[in-house]
């Protein structure tokens, strides 16, 4: 008996199919807290505390010389579905209090191409991180060959456009002043990867794929408010 031939590869949305879709709305202001004292860092580290899962990312201040070194990671960003922490990691509390979120193995971090991060991480932190989950490796294990980031997660999942400002990204994210156009942009690349993250653990009988754990019983319930 002949086996049946494997189905093919999912196809990932091309650059000009995403540029024709609606835009993903990300958190504003009100919603992304500066974690940039010790005070801020205490009260960041008590809300962190009631939740299980964030999504994570990072921010560094580009180099643009040869051979120059990064000094980052100069943000660190974490979200949940509602709210976003940038935590400035000049300060020492905040710094402190980033590598306790970092080194915890109870508070489980998403996020997307994390490796150069967790590079960073060791290197100006010193510790290493625990309970990270790359979603780009539970897009490969649902059969995608290619590397899914996530603008392109964004696209799948929703069928919405993650708009990412170059500017932005490009800005100098070492500054002790970030403009509200790099609290939005940093904000808004953990609370993406929490939504993906969210959605793909209710996409299969509302169970998170092989590999991931449950996101929070109350961050079940807002993604449904969400979406």
């Amino acid at each position: 008996m002949t086996a049946s031939p494997s189905p093919p590869p999912p196809t990932l949305p091309s650059r000009e199919d995403i540029a024709l879709l609606e835009e993903f709305k990300g958190l504003d202001m009100p919603d992304i807290e500066l974690v940039a004292t010790a005070e801020h860092a205490a009260r960041a580290l008590a809300a962190l505390g009631r939740f299980d899962v964030v999504g994570f990312d990072t921010e560094s201040k580009p180099t643009f010389q040869k051979n120059e070194v990064s000094t980052g990671p100069h943000t660190l960003q974490l979200a949940t579905l509602d709210h976003a922490w940038v935590f400035q990691l000049h300060d020492a509390d905040c710094c402190a209090a980033a590598a306790s979120l970092l080194e915890s193995s109870v508070l489980t971090k998403v996020g997307f191409g994390l490796s150069s991060d967790r590079t960073q991480i060791r290197a100006k932190l010193g510790i290493e991180p625990r309970a990270v989950i790359d979603l780009d490796t539970v897009f490969r294990r649902r059969g995608y060959r290619h590397s899914v980031g996530v603008k392109t997660a964004v696209a799948l999942v929703f069928q919405q456009r993650f708009a990412k400002s170059r500017k932005q990204s490009t800005s100098n994210w070492a500054s002790r002043h970030l403009s509200e156009g790099q609290l939005r942009y940093a904000a808004n690349d953990a609370y993406a990867a929490m939504r993906v993250f969210a959605a793909l653990g209710t996409m299969s009988d509302r169970q998170p794929p092989a590999g991931m754990p449950p996101a929070h019983k109350g961050q079940h319930e807002q993604q449904r408010q969400q979406e």
